[in-house]
């Protein structure tokens, strides 16, 4: 991705310095942003910036809460519980042979992948899941998949 800022935004030109390029020349080459106001943030509360980042939204039409954002997920994951409130059977499974590797380094096979459409607030993608057997504090899991196909930069200060 690339973010190009307007030629109003660009630093004066020291023509010394500059002396081969003639100044349209320059203003296609590079363009810095001076910023004239210090960003002052404000201190978080104790430990309230530790929370984790829960979302909700729609899985296939049906509300869901607690959906995880983890940055450090590779994959998006869904337990098998859920799985089962959302009303799938195995037929709905797409049979896979991943094998996952959760942080205590112990690997587990998948009971497959799932494609369902995920809707958090007006934005819509068809996303994958791995179904896992494991459980947690969550209902599902997105990962890096969900993060980069939503083009986020989730905020580890929440």
């Amino acid at each position: 991705m690339v973010f190009l800022l307007p030629s109003k935004f660009k630093a004066p030109v020291n023509q010394e310095v500059y002396s081969d390029f003639d100044e349209s020349e320059y203003e296609e080459i590079v363009t810095k942003l001076i910023v004239v106001q210090q960003a002052i943030f404000d201190r978080p509360a104790k430990h309230r910036h530790l929370k984790a980042l829960y979302m909700k939204g729609l899985v296939d039409g049906k509300p869901m809460s607690k959906m995880l954002v983890d940055g450090g997920a590779s994959v998006n994951l869904m337990p098998y519980a859920t799985f089962r409130k959302l009303g799938k059977g195995s037929k709905d499974l797409l049979e896979t042979g991943m094998m996952l590797r959760d942080f205590g380094g112990n690997t587990s096979k998948t009971r497959g992948a799932i494609n369902v459409e995920l809707t958090i607030g007006s934005k819509t993608l068809l996303t994958t899941f791995f179904v896992i057997d494991g459980k947690g504090s969550y209902s599902l899991l997105l990962g890096h998949d969900w993060i980069h196909a939503n083009c986020c930069i989730p905020s580890t200060m929440h």
